[in-house]
């Protein structure tokens, strides 16, 4: 014996998605017995009438499942496609990050020649030409500055490139995530459709 819950669940599942296929189908059943035993031309024609309009709600309702499978496909070639993009994106993010780092390595020579040039400089304090020497010394400043900019550009652009690396891998995550749910709600619906299939046969 089935409890009210068991006979609830089982009904649930043979009904799919909750559109009332079961039900057409048994109510289409009925029609058609009572056509068949129908006892005068009037009853039948509405028993018939009957069994019209449940198979319409029928063919309606598998044309709707059909239309949600169709876009389920679209869907998934759709994913795929952003899948691939997300792969392309992070591919250039690792060329981006490469050419980041050959810009740090640049910024590391420029950091060693400005210690280069700050030793000169030092030397240079030294000159007996103290006019020609503050020249030098005002041109070495300004290429220091200039140097000290390119590196915090270097380190800027590191930064962001590091950031949107980051977001691309949590955008990946999210779609791999909503992928798998999709398939298990696929496989799902794969099952509720067989076990349907088998007890129509039965």
């Amino acid at each position: 014996r089935f409890s009210s819950d068991e006979v609830i669940r089982k009904r649930l599942l043979i009904d799919g998605d909750g559109a009332g296929d079961d039900r057409r189908i048994n109510l289409l059943v009925k029609s058609f017995i009572k056509w068949c035993n129908s006892g005068s031309q009037e009853e039948g024609y509405l028993q018939y009438q009957r069994m019209l309009s449940t198979l319409s709600q029928c063919e309606f309702s598998m044309g709707k499942t059909l239309l949600v499978y169709d876009m389920n496909l679209r869907e998934m070639e759709n994913y795929e496609k952003i899948y691939k993009d997300i792969e392309n994106s992070i591919a250039a993010a690792h060329e981006k990050i490469s050419e980041c780092k050959k810009q740090i390595l640049q910024a590391k020579r420029i950091r060693k020649n400005r210690q280069e040039y700050d030793a000169l400089a030092k030397v240079i304090q030294h000159h007996p030409d103290r006019h020609e020497t503050l020249k030098q010394l005002e041109a070495l400043g300004k290429e220091l500055q200039n140097l000290s900019h390119i590196k915090e550009n270097v380190e800027d652009k590191l930064e962001l490139r590091r950031k949107q690396f980051h977001v691309l891998l949590s955008t990946i995550h999210e779609l791999q995530q909503t992928l798998e749910n999709d398939e298990k709600l696929s496989e799902a619906e794969e099952s509720q459709e067989t076990q349907m299939e088998a007890e129509a046969k039965q």
